[in-house]
């Protein structure tokens, strides 16, 4: 049992006061130490244990009384005991400002923490007084300045310590603890060693701050050690139990997160107050879907810490809570609460995203961009707040920006198949090829993943290919949509003739045992709710392919197991108009109110029916109701009653200026409501030129009804014949024929598949008022073909051709041709205008009998004309004919003569190129005949034998030898390299001069003689050459160089043909030249030379 002793004044007395029984009331205490003067240490002891019970109130009542002035002044010589009590003060009231106190209001809470930061300031600032150096003071000042948050400067108040102690170790700790909540984790971690290394038995508390600076640098094992070495030298460590659990938690695995929350379960066991542990314990029971546990844990966690970051994490978890409860108020609520105990958004991101989700369900766009624009600047690339900025922006009306987002989210994760399917759904309304790929990726996307693609994936694809006009392909999505089912076995005609009259199908919509007796047969009539859209999609497919029978047996499925599906009726009702049984489709339509009588659709769909019923004031009522029933937000009641107005105004048996124009001007004001209500309703702007045009402002109509045509081109479920028509009107009004004509035939052709008379009527009245008679008869014949019951297309047409038939005689020149279909569109008129006289009489077509009589004596007075018109152009015709034979007899002599001469010019010139070609062939041959004896002149002049005088020999020989050695010299260098490249170029080049010269020539045939010296022979031969034309010009150096190309060409021949002798003997010579004797040849073949 500690106790303390306090000796008596005066005596050597002591009293023994034992600290674990120390009396409730400190003024006892209080009392003795007074009155014994006892040292102040003994005052801060038993304040200490005072504090230690938990007794603050004694604690500070001690202390207090021992800093007193009395005290003071009694103890001026005591300066450490002084300094320490006011110290412990500082440090009690820099405690209770980092405390709050609870159910208090915040503005309290901050005037009180205020307040005893003040209190402890003063209490350190008069500790200082006592002596400015004291170590222990300047560390309070340190954790005063943490507690306030001012950390720059209680790092400078450690720093003073450390400067003049380096190894204090409060300083150090004090000062590690500044540098952590710098951000400077190393510096901290060095000094927590520092710390550790001066005083060894440091709490375990120091091992902690090391394990955070370590897990703070990612040295994640490290910190391990560190919290373990913490839990060591301390078992029941709180914060180390719930640091090492978090690192537990960290991997994210199944045995990690066993681990965690056993650690946090314990720590909770040990202190049930760590804030920090019931927040991890309320997030596992969060994902565990324990709300209560939740909340019980994050309320007591927000009531025993007073850290702005654990706080936001309890009011995280608690709005998570009510978040997915669907509260989205509370949630909401304590979102913004852990938005308040944040100072940086990048310390806890996550209540900024709860906080923009909340209020983006509950509508506050403005809000929930703002939050989630700050999750972006700390996540730039996730891909959930992206999507979800891109729907607040199309919710703003910014269609562009949130179509950004959506692709920068799609592109960001590729494999995201929920951010293709948002662009898709986005994309719809303005760009649908785009849609169309981005559900086809997500489709792509899920099948990959072994995901099942949502019907309503599908669906969407089949209408965005439905809305291309791919209606092979839409169909073929829908069908995947639906899957098996009953309408497979109806739509492959599987069910007998007798089950289902096709034909009947829309009269029998109500008889239901149809469907009774399929079950009956065992097929299944199964509908699943999320199929019966895409069921609906598919018979609006098939009334596009005009198979209107299976679209309405599929409409009747879908009211057989849905009696309320308004929609089915409705298609039923427009099927039953297209056939014109206007009676069967306002059933249907009342059958339709009778589910819900104020559905505007309906409504107004009805009022049309009784419109065209000729129903005026039934069908106006109507088109209000349907108004009220939106209160006046339906578009398409406001614009069935400006139709009324307008078909009021046009009313022949009512038409009056006034009136006329008080309906045009209500219906203006109808259609111009509706387009401020929807800018883009095609209908209200065709209606409002309609009126314009009416009016005779035909250029602004014009205008409207072009831009309304290139709007409805772009999508199959906007079928707007009449703003073709009303353009072509306007071109007709303008006088613009070309385009009218065009416009109806486009309109026409697009539209009604070239079968509407009524169309064709507007087009045969362009064509009669731009002049084109038979263009204009062409196309009323084509109408009364279609409507032959209509006498109005028959007089029209007479009129056509009486038109025609006036017109042509009217001209100055006409052919025979003009004449006679004149006089038969006349005889055709005039059939048709007795026609419909006769019919005048019985009241038939309700013509007036004397106007047709009038057209018919027109007709007839313009025939007997036309005949004799017809005799005079037949005559003329004839006269132009015989003209036109005359001219053509003439014409064919004037031919026959020029080809007769042509062909003797081309006789002469054959017979001229026969003569030239024969005398070309007589050249040649004498050519030929020439060479063959230059041969046979050359070859007996090397046959001859010389003198066998050795006498003779000795000089003539030696001189045969140097000459027949020049010549063969000669021979060598007359076969230069041009004349060999030349050879045949002038052989073509001169044959015609080599033919004359040779024809020319006197051939004679010389008598040779065996003549004694050698050099005879050798002046023969020349002479034999050049009796042939041919002579070698390099035989003699006197000799000069041929005159022509064609003795050049002679000359290479005689060489070509002495090349080609043989050589019997080969020359021997000295290395001087000279020529000598072989000895060991015969002597007969000595005296030959080389050629």
């Amino acid at each position: 049992m500690a106790c303390v002793y306090i000796p008596v004044q005066n005596s050597e007395e002591e009293v023994r006061v034992a600290l674990d029984q120390l009396p409730r009331d400190a003024s006892d205490i209080l009392d003795i130490l007074k009155a014994e003067q006892a040292p102040l240490d003994l005052w801060l002891i038993i304040a200490r244990e005072y504090f230690k019970q938990g007794k603050i109130e004694q604690f500070r009542q001690i202390l207090e009384e021992g800093s007193s002035p009395e005290i003071d002044e009694y103890y001026a010589e005591v300066r450490y005991e002084r300094i320490a009590i006011l110290n412990a003060l500082g440090a009690y009231y820099t405690y209770l400002g980092k405390i709050e106190t609870k159910n208090r209001k915040i503005e309290t809470k901050h005037r009180e923490k205020e307040e005893h930061f003040i209190m402890a300031t003063q209490y350190y600032n008069k500790a200082s007084r006592i002596d400015v150096h004291e170590p222990s003071t300047w560390v309070g000042k340190g954790q005063l300045l943490l507690a306030k948050g001012e950390v720059e400067q209680a790092s400078s108040a450690f720093k003073i310590v450390l400067d003049a102690d380096r190894d204090n170790v409060p300083a150090l700790l004090g000062q590690a603890c500044a540098e952590f909540n710098r951000g400077r984790f190393s510096d901290s971690l060095e000094l927590y060693k520092r710390a550790l290394q001066v005083y060894p038995d440091c709490p375990g508390a120091v091992r902690l701050g090391i394990g955070l600076c370590r897990y703070k640098l990612g040295q994640f094992e490290k910190a391990r050690r560190a919290f373990q070495r913490a839990l060591q030298l301390d078992p029941e460590n709180v914060e180390a139990l719930v640091a090492l659990a978090i690192m537990d938690l960290h991997p994210n695995d199944a045995s990690g997160i066993r681990n965690g929350m056993q650690k946090m379960q314990r720590a909770f066991e040990i202190y049930p107050y760590c804030a920090m542990a019931l927040n991890y314990l309320a997030n596992h029971f969060f994902f565990t879907g324990q709300h209560f546990l939740v909340e019980q844990l994050t309320e007591t966690a927000l009531a025993v810490t007073n850290h702005g970051p654990t706080k936001s994490h309890s009011y995280y978890n608690l709005a998570r809570s009510y978040h997915s409860k669907g509260d989205y108020e509370k949630s909401g609520l304590y979102y913004m609460a852990s938005v308040k105990e944040i100072n940086k958004p990048h310390e806890f991101i996550f209540p900024y995203y709860g906080l923009g989700q909340v209020q983006l369900k509950l509508g506050d766009f403005r809000s929930a961009l703002t939050n989630f624009e700050k999750v972006l600047e700390i996540y730039p690339d996730n891909c959930e707040t992206l999507k979800s900025l891109g729907h607040i922006y199309v919710q703003l009306g910014q269609i562009e920006k949130g179509q950004e987002f959506m692709k920068k989210a799609a592109k960001i994760d590729a494999r995201d198949a929920e951010a293709f399917t948002d662009l898709g759904e986005l994309l719809i309304s303005s760009d649908t090829s785009a849609a169309l790929e981005a559900f086809k990726t997500a489709r792509t996307l899920m099948k990959k993943g072994g995901q099942e693609v949502p019907i309503e994936v599908l669906n969407n694809i089949g209408v965005l290919h439905f809305e291309k006009e791919e209606f092979e392909l839409a169909q073929q999505v829908f069908m995947e949509a639906l899957g098996d089912g009953i309408w497979l076995t109806l739509l492959d005609n599987k069910v007998n003739i007798y089950d289902i009259d096709a034909s009947a199908s829309i009269l029998q919509y109500k008889d239901m045992q149809l469907f009774r007796r399929l079950e009956e047969g065992g097929h299944s009539v199964e509908l699943p709710w999320n199929k019966v859209t895409v069921l609906f999609n598919l018979a609006r497919l098939l009334e596009q392919f005009n198979n209107t029978e299976a679209a309405s047996i599929l409409y009747r499925v879908i009211l057989f197991k849905y009696p309320d599906y308004i929609d089915a009726y409705l298609r039923l009702a427009a099927i039953s108009k297209a056939r014109n049984n206007l009676q069967l489709s306002i059933e249907l339509v009342n059958e339709a109110l009778k589910v819900n009588g104020k559905y505007p659709t309906a409504l107004s769909m009805l009022g049309d029916l009784e419109l065209k019923n000729d129903d005026w004031v039934k069908a106006k009522e109507t088109f209000r109701a349907a108004s009220d029933a939106t209160d006046g937000k339906d578009s398409y009641a406001t614009l069935s009653l400006g139709n009324w107005n307008y078909y009021a105004a046009l009313r022949n048996e009512k038409r009056a200026p006034k009136l006329e124009a008080t309906h045009l001007e209500k219906a203006k004001e109808l259609y111009t409501r509706v387009l401020i209500q929807h800018t883009s309703n095609l209908y209200a702007a065709n209606g409002a030129g309609v009126v314009l045009a009416e009016k005779g402002h035909f250029d602004v109509s014009k205008d409207i009804f072009t831009q309304v045509q290139e709007a409805a081109s772009g999508s199959v479920f906007v079928q707007m014949a009449d703003v073709w028509i009303n353009l072509a009107h306007v071109y007709f009004a303008q006088g613009n024929f070309a385009l009218a004509v065009k416009m109806y035939q486009n309109c026409l052709r697009k539209f009604y598949h070239n079968t509407d008379a009524q169309i064709l009527l507007y087009l045969a009245r362009t064509h009669y008022e731009a002049e084109q008679w038979q263009e204009c008869k062409k196309t009323l014949l084509r109408a009364i073909h279609l409507a032959p019951s209509n006498y109005t297309l028959r007089f029209d047409a007479g009129v056509a051709m009486q038109k025609f038939s006036a017109s042509t005689l009217q001209k100055t020149k006409r052919t025979a041709d003009e004449v006679r279909s004149t006089v038969a569109e006349l005889e055709n008129a005039v059939r048709v205008f007795s026609q419909l006289s006769a019919g005048s009489n019985l009241h038939l077509h309700g013509f007036d009998e004397k106007k047709i009589n009038t057209h018919v004596e027109y007709c007839k007075h313009l025939l007997e004309a036309a005949k004799v018109h017809r005799e005079a152009a037949e005559r003329e015709e004839q006269q132009n004919r015989q003209r036109q034979e005359a001219a053509r007899q003439v014409a064919l002599a004037e031919e026959a003569r020029r080809k007769a001469e042509e062909q003797k010019k081309y006789l002469l010139e054959k017979r001229k190129q026969e003569d030239e070609q024969k005398r070309v062939r007589q050249l040649e041959e004498n050519f030929e005949r020439v060479k063959e004896q230059w041969k046979s002149s050359t070859s007996a002049s090397k046959r001859r034998e010389r003198p066998e005088n050795d006498e003779d020999e000795g000089g003539h020989s030696e001189k045969r030898r140097r000459k027949g050695g020049k010549r063969k010299k000669k021979d060598k260098s007359s076969r230069s390299r041009y004349e060999t490249q030349e050879e045949e170029a002038d052989m073509m080049d001169d044959q015609d001069e080599l033919e004359d010269e040779d024809a020319n020539m006197n051939y004679r045939e010389t008598t040779h003689q065996m003549d004694d010296q050698d050099d005879a022979a050798g002046e023969n031969a020349q002479d034999l050459l050049a009796a042939a034309g041919l002579e070698d010009s390099d035989a003699e150096d006197e000799m000069a160089a041929p005159s022509s190309a064609a003795v050049r060409r002679r000359q290479a021949l005689s060489e070509s043909d002495e090349d080609e002798q043989p050589n019997p003997i080969r020359d021997n010579t000295d290395s001087d030249g000279e020529v000598r004797d072989d000895n060991d040849k015969p002597d007969e073949d000595a005296g030959l030379d080389d050629d």
